[in-house]
């Protein structure tokens, strides 16, 4: 019995490390990208999504796959009667919205090929299909920061979770607002957020915010199991 637990606790602290480390990646992402680009001489892009065509392009879609296969596998806790979407569901959807973002690239300036969804679906369908899984995908993490994670959590941790879920809703709509200058505004306006790479800071911070809450929800779990694992003991 003894041996069952210290091997049930050892697989769960690892799930939570597991975690930890997935959410420690995502709060990295745009770090990685930035700065890796300038190693590489590359000026900070407009927005996260344009280092797909640049020399970031595996960071990019590597991190945000690993991110995806992780929330695409998690099942969570069992649905509520007061929920309307259980963690799997939620989660699934993040998960492949996830992946949408790291397959179908955005536009470029240079209006190139360099995907096959191109060649398959055009560069502006594609280009669409980027944007509407990004705006799942971000919506996917506000939702789980401000129902999932506030279930149960104390005061403290719950107005963290409120607080970077507000964070990933603000940030997502000043994120399309910027991109819809940055693609289709007047002049003035698109020059102020291409030079000023306001889409790339407000994504950072979306990503960032969500990041943090998953740590801080991560960490919180891992207590709690010990906490359980000391009691069976």
């Amino acid at each position: 019995m003894m041996a069952d637990l210290k091997s049930h606790g050892e697989l769960v602290l690892s799930y939570h490390r597991v975690r930890r480390a997935l959410g420690l990646l995502g709060f990295c992402l745009p770090f990685f990208l930035i700065f890796g680009g300038m190693l590489a001489e590359t000026a900070p892009q407009p927005s996260l999504s344009d280092y797909y065509h640049t020399i970031q392009r595996d960071i990019f879609v590597g991190v945000l796959f690993a991110i995806g296969i992780f929330l695409f596998s998690y099942q969570g806790y069992p649905k509520t009667r007061e929920e309307l979407f259980s963690d799997d569901w939620i989660t699934t959807i993040a998960g492949v919205a996830a992946f949408g973002v790291a397959l179908f690239p955005n536009e470029n300036p240079a209006q190139l090929v360099s995907s096959p969804w191109h060649v398959m679906f055009g560069l502006y369908p594609t280009a669409v299909l980027h944007y509407v899984s990004a705006f799942v995908f971000l919506l996917s993490l506000a939702y789980i920061c401000l129902v999932k994670f506030t279930r149960g959590a104390n005061p403290v941790r719950r107005r963290i979770y409120i607080i970077c879920g507000w964070t990933v809703i603000l940030m997502t709509i000043a994120t399309f607002v910027a991109s819809w200058f940055k693609v289709m505004g007047p002049a003035l306006p698109q020059r102020l957020v291409i030079d000023y790479n306001l889409v790339l800071w407000v994504e950072s911070i979306a990503v960032w915010a969500f990041s943090f809450s998953w740590m801080v929800k991560g960490k919180a779990e891992r207590m709690l199991r010990l906490q359980r694992l000391a009691v069976k003991k």
